[in-house]
């Protein structure tokens, strides 16, 4: 006798399949680019990917809008704790609003608003406004809102997919939460800022066969140039890697937590916003865009951006998971009572950094050593841009071989061989390898039953492991071993207890 969830179960499944039977037919029209057909194309109801939308602040607008633009998915639900409020930090003055305003027609769009406009109302504002300007005609469905992802999982029983924008500590929960209720699952980086989660992430998603991607640049055509570029030996072996970045242009380096106890804002749930992290009162400070300094809710400058970078590199170089990392961090002092006193940090990531991670050879390719610098610390100046009269780019990524090296942008973008000599001789290979499509239009594919997306769990797991190994090493002061098959450190208790968070009740996974 089948139980009531072994039913609903089936059920969940049989739409995931009719979807991709559905799906296959047409796969090729839904993944043309929109220019070559002159227009969206129609996307019959029956084949469209019902979405709900989780974390409605300033990067979840900005990728909420162009998600709004696919035809074949169907934004039926949004959910944030935070009703609606305009203290969210912009990359610039208006930035973000302007984007809104631009996206709905609507000039006067958050007109007084002290700073981005964002929350669950906003959300759901967005994607209905959305809908009734492509289809003005039609009576369109209004988007539900809610504060709780749970209750949304619950309630909207026809859901297909899961599209995850919250702060980084809640990632993983809800990722495999909706998982194991049958629901396809696309996250902004990171999978979760929690080693362990990474893994579970991981293997729910090989469990269910159900689609789960990451978000981060996996669409970026430069990298297979690159791998084309290498494999040829223009450079010969790669043995070393160095990647920089600016960030962080957040707080990071706080050695106490934020001092006071202000008021919860209107209409925030604090609780529904620490999710699985300890409980602790509410305070501005680590909130919005400033969560990433956190160990409690972010991966710092390196799992900021790491992804959109690593990614690259680990296609680019086919590599699988380290053998060891190491990293250094900033320091700081203060003085307290006429004397100096150094500031431990138990809370936050550091200011700046350098991490190291050694990987084993791969075939004929040699181990490489790939390392890391954010904080403003940069590798030294190669002599090949020395001799072309450059400085070193603010941010970057350098491949190093035996005969040559090759300098990009951060994350392998406008490759060029240096010193400029070499690359005004250089003849580029012929390009064998496909080149990716938009990353969510490749999620758009895989639900369908089209191949997995670039960046897959399954494909991003040694990528997102080396990452949180490298958040773990700058909490631990040694070179660590690192044992991936049993997930161990084999030479650190400190970093083994790490690996894992005791989520609060109601949040475990």
């Amino acid at each position: 006798m089948k139980t009531k969830s072994s039913l609903r179960h089936q059920q969940v499944l049989s739409r995931r399949q009719f979807l991709a039977s559905a799906g296959a037919a047409t796969a090729a029209v839904t993944i043309v680019p929109r220019n070559v057909l002159g227009g969206a194309p129609h996307v019959p109801p029956s084949q469209k990917i019902n979405v709900a939308y989780i974390g409605c602040g300033t990067q979840g607008l900005r990728q909420l809008m162009p998600a709004l633009e696919k035809p074949e998915l169907n934004i039926v639900a949004v959910c944030d704790p935070n009703r609606k409020s305009d203290d969210y930090p912009e990359w610039s003055r208006h930035e973000l609003n302007d984007k809104v305003r631009k996206f709905l027609g609507d000039p006067a769009w958050a007109r007084d608003a002290r700073g981005g406009l964002c929350g669950r109302e906003v959300g759901q504002e967005i994607v209905n406004r959305s809908y009734a300007k492509q289809k003005p005609s039609a009576q369109a469905a209004s988007c539900r809102a809610y504060r709780d992802f749970r209750e949304l999982l619950a309630q909207e029983k026809d859901l297909d997919a899961v599209y995850i924008m919250t702060p980084e500590h809640l990632h993983g929960v809800i990722a495999v939460r909706a998982m194991r209720q049958g629901k396809h699952v696309i996250t902004h980086k990171p999978i979760s800022n929690v080693l362990h989660e990474v893994r579970r992430a991981r293997d729910v998603a090989r469990e269910t066969g159900l689609t789960a991607q990451l978000f981060c640049a996996a669409d970026m055509t430069s990298s297979p140039s690159l791998r084309e570029w290498i494999a040829s030996g223009v450079i010969g072996p790669v043995r070393e890697v160095h990647n920089w970045s600016s960030r962080p242009f957040w707080p990071q380096g706080m050695a106490e937590r934020p001092a006071g106890t202000p008021p919860v804002p209107d209409g925030l749930d604090w609780d529904l916003w620490l999710g699985p992290a300890t409980e602790r009162p509410y305070h501005p400070a680590y909130t919005h865009a400033v969560f990433r300094g956190w160990y409690d809710f972010g991966t710092g400058a390196l799992g900021d951006m790491g992804h959109y970078s690593f990614h690259q590199i680990f296609e680019i170089l086919q590599l699988g998971s380290p053998l060891s990392v190491e990293a250094g961090r900033s320091q700081y002092w203060k003085i307290e009572g006429f004397g100096w006193r150094k500031q431990v940090n138990l809370l936050s990531y550091p200011r700046a950094s350098v991490i190291h991670w050694q990987f084993p050879a791969r075939g004929d390719q040699p181990p490489v050593t790939l390392h890391w610098y954010d904080g403003g610390l940069r590798p030294p100046l190669p002599e090949e841009l020395e001799e072309d009269g450059e400085d070193m780019p603010e941010e970057g990524l350098l491949f190093v071989g035996d005969h040559g090296k090759i300098l990009g942008g951060f994350n392998g973008d406008n490759p060029r061989l240096i010193p400029k000599a070499r690359m005004r001789d250089f003849k580029e290979p012929p390009k064998t390898l496909p080149r990716p499509i938009e990353e969510l239009d490749q999620f758009i594919r895989a639900c369908h039953g089209g191949p997995p997306a670039d960046a897959s769990f399954e494909n991003a797991y040694p990528f997102a492991e080396t990452i949180l190994l490298g958040t773990i090493a700058l909490r631990v002061n040694k070179k660590l071993k690192w044992n991936s098959e049993k997930m161990e450190f084999t030479n650190s208790k400190e970093a083994n207890i790490l690996k894992a968070r005791s989520n609060r009740p109601g949040w475990e996974i």
